[in-house]
C-alpha cells in the first residue's frame, strides 16, 4: 500500500513535470486560429507607447518602465525606436529592425542583441527570440530571450519576456504596448 502511494505521487510529479515542460515549449503555430490576426507591419505603425515590469528569478518586482515607440516601415523594413525610462530614473535606447522572411517569419535586429533574432507570427501571436547583450557589474552578460506577444484588440499587446541564462531563468519581463491613434 505504501509503496503504491509513492508511486502514485511519482506519476502524479512526472506528469506536472510534463506538463510545464510543454507548456515552456509552446509553439507559435498553436494560436493560428485565434483573432484579431498579429501583423506586424499594421501593429508596429506609428507611435506606442509601453508600460510594464521587471521581475526577479523569484518573481518579485524589481523595476517598471515606461517607454515611447515610434515605429515605421520603408522598403519592407520594419524600424522601432524605442525610448525606455525605468523608474530609477534609467534611460535605454534600443533601436529594432524587422525585416520580413516567409510565412509569418522575421528577421529581427538591435544595437544591443548578439547576432540576429527571429520571429514568427501567427494567429494573434508573435514570438520573437534573441540574446541581448546587457551590462553587468564590470562587464557584459548575453542572455536569452523568449519574448512573446499577443494582439487583444487593433490598440493593444500583451507581451511577456522570459530571460534565461544557461536554461535557468533569471528575469521575466511583463508589458503592454497601447498603439496611439
Amino acid at each position: 500500500m505504501k509503496r503504491s502511494l509513492h508511486y502514485i505521487q511519482f506519476t502524479a510529479i512526472l506528469f506536472g513535470a510534463l506538463l510545464l515542460a510543454a507548456c515552456a515549449n509552446q509553439k507559435v503555430s498553436a494560436y493560428q486560429d485565434r483573432k484579431p490576426a498579429f501583423i506586424p507591419e499594421e501593429f508596429f505603425n506609428g507611435k506606442l507607447t509601453a508600460h510594464g515590469v521587471l521581475k526577479n528569478r523569484s518573481g518579485e518586482v524589481t523595476r517598471t518602465f515606461n517607454a515611447t515607440i515610434n515605429a515605421y516601415w520603408k522598403q519592407n523594413v520594419g524600424t522601432l525606436e524605442e525610448v525606455f525610462l525605468f523608474d530609477d530614473g534609467e534611460v535605454q535606447n534600443r533601436t529594432w529592425t524587422l525585416e520580413p522572411l516567409k510565412d509569418g517569419k522575421y528577421k529581427a535586429t538591435a544595437g544591443d542583441v548578439v547576432g540576429d533574432g527571429s520571429a514568427a507570427t501567427s494567429g494573434n501571436a508573435m514570438n520573437l527570440n534573441y540574446v541581448l547583450r546587457i551590462k553587468y557589474n564590470d562587464g557584459n552578460l548575453d542572455l536569452s530571450v523568449d519574448d512573446w506577444m499577443f494582439l487583444v484588440d487593433k490598440n493593444t499587446v500583451i507581451n511577456e519576456s522570459l530571460l534565461t541564462k544557461w536554461g535557468f531563468t533569471v528575469a521575466t519581463i511583463q508589458l503592454a504596448i497601447i498603439k496611439n491613434n
